[in-house]
């Protein structure tokens, strides 16, 4: 297992240099200049020019990209062009609502993937099994921000139910919720109704069965665990994505998360929040994503021999 986990580790380095050196150079390539758009549309070129030579923008790109990666190690992103805040904190700041959104949108596509997977597993072929089917093509097929949209028309608009932006109390959740959700509980039903069926083929079911155990305690014991490594597996994966912030979503929603404060940074060309935003959601995916591995290995011994 050690030697797994260092050669993941390695691995894992390797990537964060990957996306430290992209979002290096993608921030650069965005049109706009940070020091104009600092100084407003009537400052003069001089200006713009000592603004730049403040910002440290006039050096050599390799010389930026040598002084970005010291002060990535050392853990500083720099202040903020606009706000002169440190961007890391800035980042801190919007992390509860992401991980708030994050965190309900999982729990609800767990409970409800978990409970129609289910359903559809032990009634194949079936109406149910086909109603549940239609459901889950539908949900991945709906984009998030037109789902959004329409909820917000309905619910906020029309019927008065709910709120349709901000942040503050658990109703300002539901219709974020729902909308992220629908997309994952409709790829995580059939992975659960997949996972069901093949299991419940084993020998070692059978087995289970033959000895007289309860059916509750065959699902449990033997069935659930052994079908639980590509759910694990794609919960880890999603919920990384989540962390990254749902950019499209929060704007929609004006949720004031870590999402929308990318998209603010970029429309400011606010390049110390935009790295530090970005690499921050990065580092959430590899690290997911490094203990999903583990998991995935603690469940599968087999995995860290290959």
């Amino acid at each position: 297992m050690g030697t797994y986990l260092l050669r993941r580790l390695l691995a894992a380095t390797l990537v964060v240099w990957g996306v430290l050196t992209a979002i290096f150079l993608v921030v650069r390539v965005i049109p706009g200049d940070p020091a104009a758009v600092l100084l407003g549309t009537f400052a003069t070129p001089d200006l713009v020019a000592e603004q730049r030579a403040k910002m440290g923008l006039d050096r050599p790109l390799a010389v930026q990209y040598l002084l970005f990666l010291r002060q990535a190690v050392a853990g500083d992103w720099g202040r903020s062009y606009h706000e002169g805040r440190q961007a890391f904190a800035m980042v801190v700041e919007r992390l509860p609502a992401t991980l708030e959104l994050a965190a309900a949108a999982i729990a609800l596509t767990t409970v409800v993937s978990f409970v129609l997977g289910s359903a559809a597993a032990r009634r194949v072929q079936t109406p149910v099994d086909r109603a549940i089917g239609v459901f889950s093509l539908v949900g991945q097929a709906v984009p998030n921000f037109w789902l959004g949209l329409v909820l917000i028309i309905v619910f906020a608009r029309m019927l008065h139910w709910l709120p349709s932006f901000g942040r503050g109390t658990v109703w300002h959740l539901v219709l974020p919720t729902i909308t992220l959700s629908v997309q994952l509980i409709g790829v995580m039903t059939r992975l659960v109704r997949a996972g069901l069926l093949e299991t419940l083929g084993q020998e070692f079911v059978r087995t289970a069965r033959a000895k007289g155990l309860a059916e509750p305690a065959v699902l449990v014991r033997h069935v659930y665990r052994n079908m639980l490594i590509p759910v694990v597996t794609m919960l880890g994966l999603q919920l990384g994505a989540l962390l990254g912030g749902v950019v499209v979503l929060e704007t929609v929603f004006a949720w004031p998360g870590l999402g929308r404060l990318i998209v603010t940074a970029i429309n400011n060309r606010d390049y110390p929040v935009v790295q530090a935003a970005v690499t921050f959601a990065a580092l959430a995916v590899v690290a997911l994503n490094l203990l999903v591995d583990l998991v995935y290995a603690y469940l599968d011994p087999r995995i860290r021999y290959t």
